[in-house]
């Protein structure tokens, strides 16, 4: 199965609050590009555009993503390995989410190039 991957636009934030803090009231539920927002006996993440977060809250801004084209099917083995194994030889650090369709990985702004560069060896790379 060839995978392509696409290149979302916009610089993404990480967040981490508290498990039992409310979800914030700035986030913007309008359909994007990517927002994320997970709930654990640990804490509440949430990702999102980095133009969204509040200059008074702490996040770890300076993330892209990429996401797998396409409706992945639950029977798709080894999808997220063929992306980030190249990613890992590289020396490139990741985040990756899964929803109901797909998959994203992001990178750190700082290895964007050297990600892309790596990623488009193996894969189709849309921007």
């Amino acid at each position: 199965m060839k995978l392509t991957l696409r290149l979302l636009a916009g610089e993404l934030a990480i967040l981490r609050l508290a498990p039992d803090a409310p979800t914030p009231s700035w986030l913007n539920f309008a359909p994007g590009p990517l927002l994320s927002v997970t709930r654990t006996a640990l804490e509440l993440s949430i990702v999102c555009p980095s133009g969204s977060v509040p200059s008074d809250v702490v996040c770890e801004a300076g993330w892209w993503a990429f996401t797998v084209e396409g409706k992945l099917e639950f029977s798709a083995v080894g999808i997220l390995a063929s992306i980030l194994n190249p990613l890992a030889e590289a020396d490139i650090n990741i985040l990756s989410i899964s929803t109901f369709d797909t998959d994203y990985v992001l990178v750190p702004a700082t290895l964007l190039q050297k990600a892309r560069a790596v990623l488009r060896q193996k894969f189709e790379l849309l921007e």
